[in-house]
């Protein structure tokens, strides 16, 4: 078995990967992705009460602290038809918009610059050349020579100190960095700022939710009353805060992260023909404007690309045995029905079948089992989802202002409409669609406040909440678009509890291995023709894996037969 370049762990993203690269050369011919983490919340889910299953769900993930909540009250929603008032639907659309906002500019700045920005040339950098160059960006009201003579030293004392604190284990002076110091003094010090704008935005979350993260959710709604003139509920002064909140998403996207990501582009234009993936695309729709079984209500809409054609958008059914089902024949599980069965999530199973090697191990043995990620396909394809998926989708569907970024994108750039395809692509899209779902944020919170003057303060559906009103079984799909892609949860009623819940997350669609007829995941077909100019710092490698920011399984919250928590560890 021929020795491969290995990845392990990739750093700068939630949970546990691991990429191999079969190498020709310094060229990859073949990468194979491994998630080395198991999960099992599905396992635990069994026989709990369903309007309970959104706070075990969340803790699926760290990062993306509410889409699982989501996903699992609209799946007991689906299954139990159950509508939510508009207020609630409002406010929904706030904060998973607000996750979306919050978890780009994070993911740019503090995950995936680095992959293009050389924290160490900074140092090299002018203030004053700095400022300059900033300020022909944008209007961002610090860009001053003192602002970036203060980040200079406070960068400067790090390094004489032998230590880059947060800066620490890059590739600094790799070949591939291409920045002048004074944008990349420019962007380090952004990066600084989207750490304290980030402590700020995220009360929008817990203004609504209680907390953040992981904030409260409920099967019919939202947990929050609304009580503008009184405490007990959202009081008018919150609903300023949020307001005020939205203000300051709206300055830093404008201002700082849509300007740094044109301006970095700039310098990687030749990223905008490499790390395509599989060249399909899937969305399961987000942000109703009516009821949220009706997908044509979407903003975000549901449906698939093939092949690159944006002129065909293909219909997506969340419920069609036939059309999304997960394999296992590359993964650590079994299925009754053995190799080659594909299964819908509603009748998925989750059972625990790890052959892989004892760690620590050289490499993988891919011709069998080698990853805790299924792999599923939609209609048998291999599909990519997120924030390209979706921008793409937007643009094919006609939306006006995806239309407008997208192409004014391309032509600030001066990049073909096939760089879209790409590393280059990918991160552009997510930014692309930061700036669309920020200014429709404004939009929601116009609406809410018109309800609320015309005395509707309902936000929360009681109909079916007993579950007496319940059939004796029932089954149903909750879909959300997360910072990441579609993300699905499916779960089936007996007798007024789970039976079956299977979550596929986006990085289940995105980092899974090879099925059964061995074709690739996106991770991995991305990753293959690139060329890297030191296979011992494989930057190249960061760089497109990252443009998928990868989100795997990060948090199991134990818990014993009798609900009690088997654990408690404090941090002082």
């Amino acid at each position: 078995m021929n020795k491969r370049l290995v990845v392990d762990p990739i750093t700068r993203i939630e949970g546990h990967l691991r990429i191999e690269a079969q190498m020709d050369g310094n060229t990859i011919a073949e990468a194979y992705s491994s998630g080395t983490m198991v999960r099992g919340i599905e396992i635990i889910l069994k026989g709990r009460d369903p309007r309970d299953a959104w706070a075990f769900a969340q803790r699926i993930c760290g990062v993306c602290t509410l889409v699982h909540g989501i996903a699992s009250v609209r799946a007991v929603e689906d299954a139990l038809k159950i509508e939510v008032p508009k207020n609630a639907q409002l406010i929904r659309n706030l904060m998973i918009a607000a996750q979306f906002v919050h978890d780009h500019v994070m993911h740019f700045y503090h995950l995936h610059a680095l992959d293009w920005v050389d924290v160490v040339s900074a140092l090299d950098a002018d203030p004053a050349a700095t400022a300059e160059l900033a300020s022909s960006l944008s209007s961002y009201p610090k860009s001053s020579p003192g602002y970036f003579a203060d980040v200079k030293k406070k960068l400067k004392t790090f390094v004489d100190q032998g230590q880059l604190g947060i800066f620490a284990n890059g590739y600094w002076g790799h070949s591939a960095y291409k920045l002048p110091p004074e944008a990349n003094l420019m962007a380090v010090a952004h990066y600084l700022d989207a750490l304290e704008w980030q402590r700020d935005v995220v009360k929008l979350q817990a203004i609504f939710g209680g907390k953040n993260p992981h904030p409260n959710f409920l099967v019919g709604g939202v947990p929050s009353p609304i009580s503008p003139n009184a405490d007990g509920g959202l009081t008018m002064e919150d609903l300023s805060e949020v307001s005020r909140v939205i203000t300051k998403m709206e300055d830093f996207v404008n201002q700082v992260y849509l300007p740094d990501t044109l301006a970095i582009a700039s310098f990687y234009k030749d990223w905008g023909a490499i790390g395509e993936g599989v060249g399909n695309f899937l969305t399961y729709g987000d942000f109703p404007t009516g009821a949220t079984s009706d997908a044509a209500s979407f903003l975000v809409p549901r449906g698939a690309i093939l092949g690159r054609d944006l002129s065909t958008v293909h219909e997506v059914d969340l419920h069609a045995d036939s059309q999304i089902q997960e394999f296992v024949d590359h993964a650590w599980y079994q299925y009754e029905g053995g190799e080659g069965t594909g299964l819908h999530p509603y009748k998925g199973e989750t059972e625990f079948d790890f052959t892989g090697p004892n760690p620590p191990y050289d490499q993988l043995d891919v011709e069998g089992g080698y990853s805790w990620i299924k792999s599923p396909r939609w209609n048998g394809k291999a599909m990519e989802v997120g924030p390209l998926a979706r921008v793409l989708m937007l643009y094919a569907s006609g939306n006006d202002h995806a239309r407008e970024l997208v192409d004014s994108t391309l032509s600030t750039l001066d990049v073909p409409v096939e760089a879209l395809f790409s590393t280059l692509g990918r991160t552009a899209a997510r930014t692309l669609e930061t700036k669309m779902f920020v200014d429709w944020m404004r939009g929601w919170y116009d609406d809410l406040l018109a309800n609320i003057r015309t005395g509707d303060l309902k936000t929360h559906n009681q109909e079916r909440w007993e579950p007496k009103t319940w059939p004796k079984t029932a089954q149903g799909a909750g879909y959300m678009e997360a910072p990441r892609g579609a993300l699905g949860h499916w779960l089936v009623i007996e007798d007024q509890k789970i039976a079956n819940y299977q979550a596929v997350v986006p990085t289940t669609w995105n980092a899974g291995p090879r099925d059964a007829g061995g074709q690739e995941g996106p991770y991995e077909a991305a990753l293959k023709g690139h060329t890297l100019a030191n296979p011992e710092q494989p930057l190249e490698i960061l760089r497109t894996i990252h443009s998928f920011d990868p989100c795997l399984a990060c948090a199991v919250h134990m818990v014993g037969e009798d609900g009690k928590e088997t654990m408690q560890i404090k941090v002082s």
